[in-house]
């Protein structure tokens, strides 16, 4: 497959000890000779690096002191010529740069297109390329590791022998409706239709099953934490980040918008929303504060709720706990260091089996206890240890699901006495289903619209 060459910036841009432009297509050699003075770069080995200057052909000027890495196809990321400019990360220098190579024939290369090319490439197949983008957004080491195992193709292999499956099956049926005088060929009975589809189905079942923590894994656990004014929301806040993210006072109402912060609980993240307090108040500013906070708690996978030790349950506490009951729900009692007012038995009777913990924030006591029920909540206390075939990803876990409609829809016909043939259809539907997980069943839309969530150089 011919493409033209394509150039960007696979750096962050500002100001950094490196940066890189990456070039990649049969022209990439050729570009980047004509603005560097050094080595030929056609005549060097594959997976090389060189050093040299940079000179704009036009001036003669010296633009950038750089090394240049050399990967020559077909053993590159992409398949195509691969070059990669190191110059100094300051803006401008890296800028210029991209300027040069543009002008002499590259183009500025699309969001995700150099992941896109390995993927219409061969080089990798579209689930691997989704984990790339995973792999680069992974805010803890267990999300990593998932990354890094779907990238290795552990998904992958499995769909493909799922739909290896599936196909050889669907060969069988059309070979006993088109040649039924073959002696030789085993005849595929319902019963044994039957058990090659409840295989795959159970085998989907069990990639389903662990999909509620890869999707966790893959964007975290989005937690509200909520309370009325001056319980200590912030200071929770403060103590899972272990820095002064919100401002810490004894007055009321001193949170008005909400604070977004990611932590790694145990390996999990959690994307905490430290909200405004609660309340009915005539402060303009403080009610924006308490409708937005309203607004998380419907997006809100799980809830903190904190209430105050040193204080008897009030009509908005009564409020808060009817409010989230039915949710994902801890229910924090901190400062426990002051005298006891509230009434925990009452509380406990309230969030029915839902967990409450005693914490003393100001003398840093409860975290561990709490980090523990979030376990429990969402992992059973902890994570599988060693299998790490997640799906985070949320289209395939719908694809998943269809795929799982249609085995359903092809066993109900097997039970039905219905014939090979129409059972077949569904069979064939199910590895279609699969293959587009895998990019082999796919549109051209929908892979243009993937890789344009990419970062640009990637």
């Amino acid at each position: 497959m011919d493409f033209d060459t394509i150039a960007a910036i696979s750096t962050p841009l500002g100001e950094g000890a490196i940066a890189i432009v990456r070039l990649s297509g049969d022209q990439a050699l050729t570009i980047t000779n004509k603005i560097f003075s050094g080595r030929d770069l056609s005549k060097v080995n594959s997976h090389t690096i060189h050093y040299g200057k940079i000179i704009d052909s036009e001036t003669n000027e010296m633009i950038e002191e750089v090394m240049v890495n050399v990967m020559k196809a077909p053993k590159t990321f992409t398949r195509e010529d691969v070059v990669e400019i190191n110059c100094h990360g300051g803006l401008a220098s890296v800028n210029r740069l991209l300027e040069l190579v543009l002008q002499l024939g590259a183009r500025l290369a699309e969001p995700g297109e150099f992941t896109k090319r390995a993927f219409l490439n061969g080089r990798i197949d579209l689930s691997q390329a989704e984990a790339v983008m995973d792999l680069i957004r992974a805010k803890t080491d267990r999300a990593m590791d998932v990354a890094i195992q779907q990238l290795d193709g552990r998904l992958s292999k499995l769909i493909q022998r799922l739909r290896q499956d599936l196909i050889e099956t669907v060969a069988h049926v059309e070979v006993n409706i088109d040649y039924p005088e073959y002696d030789d060929v085993e005849e595929m009975t319902q019963t044994v239709l039957l058990e090659k589809t409840t295989a795959v189905y159970h085998e989907i079942e069990k990639l389903l099953s662990m999909a509620k923590q890869g999707k966790i894994l893959r964007e975290g656990i989005s937690t509200a934490i909520i309370g009325k004014p001056n319980v200590g929301k912030s200071s929770l806040m403060n103590a899972l980040v272990q820095e002064n993210k919100a401002i810490v006072t004894d007055i009321p109402g001193t949170t008005r918008d909400i604070i977004e912060e990611y932590v790694n609980i145990r390996g999990v993240p959690l994307r905490l929303v430290d909200t405004a307090g609660i309340r009915e108040t005539e402060d303009i500013i403080e009610k924006i504060g308490v409708e937005r906070s309203r607004q998380v708690l419907k997006e809100a996978d799980l809830i903190l709720l904190v209430l105050n030790n040193n204080e008897p349950l009030s009509e908005q506490d009564y409020q808060l706990l009817e409010l989230v009951n039915d949710l994902e729900l801890i229910v924090l009692i901190n400062k426990t260091d002051l005298p006891t007012k509230l009434d925990q038995t009452k509380v406990k009777q309230l969030v029915k089996n839902h967990p409450v913990i005693s914490t003393s924030l100001i003398e840093e006591e409860g975290i561990d206890d709490l980090e523990e029920a979030i376990a429990n909540i969402f992992f059973s206390g902890q994570l599988e240890a060693d299998d790490l075939s997640y799906v985070s990803n949320v289209r395939h876990i719908q694809l998943l699901k269809q795929a799982l409609t249609a085995l359903d829809d092809a066993r109900g016909a097997i039970n039905a006495g219905m014939p090979m043939d129409l059972i077949q259809i569904d069979v064939t539907r199910t590895w279609q289903i699969l293959g587009e997980i895998i990019g082999d069943t796919v549109q051209d839309s929908l892979i243009d619209q993937l890789f344009a969530q990419f970062c640009l150089g990637k």
